[in-house]
């Protein structure tokens, strides 16, 4: 079996990786986050998934957009559902390029991260199943979430501090400064 994997970030993609091609499935990877912000974390997420390209030899194809505008507009400035349209977007181009490269299926590294919203990045996979006519590979990979942490330690990757949008940038620093606000 051959698959194409969205790849969010080098760290997310270790455990994924490797318990796949574990289990004889074929994996290239596809780098397309136009969700990532600022500019300074997009380029040390991609340098580290890079870095993880060179160490592991597997192929990855790069779409090397920093889309913010589009991004920005269509989460609609960070509506409640920014987390289901960031999926979908980055889902769809990889169901597509899975559909036109002739693999078995497509799936995501977002499925390890005990962070990201598991059920609503199924929904948006099985939708882009149905739209593109190519098989979503879901697996729960998020037990193997500390081992990945582990590995990348070892590998020396950039470790990113939140899941990537300006909005998740903003809620870090925002209950940082909640939580250190002294209480008379």
């Amino acid at each position: 079996m051959k698959l194409l994997m969205h790849i969010c970030c080098a760290n997310c993609s270790l455990y994924p990786v490797k318990t796949l091609t574990g289990k004889g499935i074929s994996i290239s990877g596809l780098w397309f986050n136009p969700n990532i912000h600022p500019y300074t974390e997009y380029s040390l997420r991609l340098n580290a998934l890079k870095m993880l390209q060179d160490s592991w030899k597997f192929d990855i194809e790069y779409i090397d957009y920093y889309g913010l505008k589009d991004f920005i507009r269509m989460t609609d400035n960070g509506s409640e559902g920014r987390c289901r349209i960031c999926y979908t977007m980055r889902l769809d181009e990889t169901a597509k390029r899975a559909k036109e490269t002739g693999v078995d299926g497509f799936t995501t590294s977002l499925l390890v991260s005990p962070y990201q919203k598991f059920d609503v990045i199924i929904n948006a996979g099985k939708e882009m199943e149905k739209k593109h006519s190519v098989h979503f590979f879901l697996e729960d990979f998020r037990p193997g979430w500390k081992e990945g942490v582990e590995i990348s330690k070892s590998l020396g990757l950039y470790r990113q501090k939140y899941c990537g949008c300006i909005y998740s940038e903003m809620e870090r620093y925002t209950k940082k400064t909640q939580n250190s606000k002294c209480k008379v």
